[in-house]
């Protein structure tokens, strides 16, 4: 049985591949014409962070029976550079001051060049994306496309107290599980498996980019600041996340009219009142079971696949995402 050890110790030397091909492209495009560009873009890029979206999509290639990774590795950094656009811009309409321990692009440098930056990162990303085949170039086209629109139904949902569970999925779906889904898909193709392979694995995928949010959104309200995920940040924010949106139904009386009051008028002298109604709503376990949910089925979807060292590396990647703490 391989140990916990082994299996963390080849996931840091995946993500080890995945920074040195990144420091690579940019360190090429700092040599030319770009140089300006990427040395703005390249602090964010470079910046760290768990690398989850390129490794996924490793792991997924060698799962479905790839063995050559230079064959994946433009496609799983494209992920990883279109999820980085996506922070910059994320952070210019959230006003974030902080990402990854620095200060953000836009308090740094200025909207002008965060809002170029972030263009630029997009533009690097689909290129990347688009040295493959056609259909995979299209399906880099919809994620964009639905990361776009996934974003713009979060913003319309800013302080909407009235946004249901169907709109919170159509959210997620958008900016967070399909680009999951994606990277798994086309890894997949990209490693020549057949059909059921790669409807397995864009499956797996899809389920573990929703569990993987709904952690994201537990962090927000139980995190510590010393563990690296500030708690509040989305309600401070006005973000409509699934415990908030099934305490609001659950609640009735007094109780659902306090938390819409806590909600309009947020402020971090209210936090423990808000956790206090989240608790009576049994929300937060709600959203536990859930995610529960989710990473079941995520797990069912590689279990039709032939066991190899990937498969069971991308098992202990959802249960290590399952269980973290920023």
């Amino acid at each position: 049985m391989v140990s916990m050890g082994s299996i963390m110790a080849d996931l840091d030397r995946r993500r080890d591949t995945i920074e040195e091909a990144l420091e690579g492209f940019v360190q090429q495009r700092m040599a030319g014409s770009e140089a300006p560009a990427m040395k703005l873009a390249s602090d964010i890029l470079l910046a760290g962070g768990k690398r989850y979206r390129p490794i996924i999509a490793l792991l997924a290639f060698e799962a479905a029976g790839g063995d050559d990774i230079s064959k994946v590795m433009n496609f799983a950094m494209s992920a990883e550079i279109i999820h980085t656009a996506t922070l910059v811009h994320d952070d210019i309409y959230d006003q974030s001051k902080i990402r990854r321990g620095k200060p953000t692009l836009h308090t740094s440098s200025g909207l002008p060049h965060a809002i170029i930056a972030g263009d630029y990162l997009f533009a690097l990303g689909f290129g990347l994306g688009g040295r493959h085949e056609d259909k995979v170039v299209e399906r880099v086209a919809e994620t964009c496309g639905r990361i776009a629109t996934g974003e713009l139904q979060q913003l319309e949902h800013i302080g909407n107290l009235a946004t249901t569970p169907e709109d919170y999925y159509a959210i997620v779906d958008g900016k967070t599980a399909f680009p999951f889904a994606s990277g798994c898909w086309g890894a997949a193709v990209l490693a020549k498996a057949p059909e059921a392979t790669v409807t397995a694995l864009e499956l797996f995928g899809m389920e573990f980019g929703r569990a993987f949010q709904m952690v994201d959104d537990l962090l927000d309200l139980t995190g510590e600041p010393s563990m690296g995920k500030p708690r509040g940040t989305d309600v401070h924010d006005g973000k409509m996340t699934l415990p908030l949106i099934h305490a609001l139904t659950m609640l009735h009386g007094a109780e659902r009219e306090q938390l819409a009051d806590v909600l309009q008028n947020f402020s971090d002298e209210r936090w423990e009142e808000l956790i206090e109604l989240l608790d009576a709503a049994e929300s937060l376990y709600y959203v536990k079971q859930l995610i529960e949910n989710h990473v079941e089925r995520a797990m069912n979807a590689l279990e039709t696949l032939p066991r190899t060292e990937a498969r069971d590396m991308m098992f202990e990647l959802v249960r290590i995402s399952e269980s973290r703490r920023n």
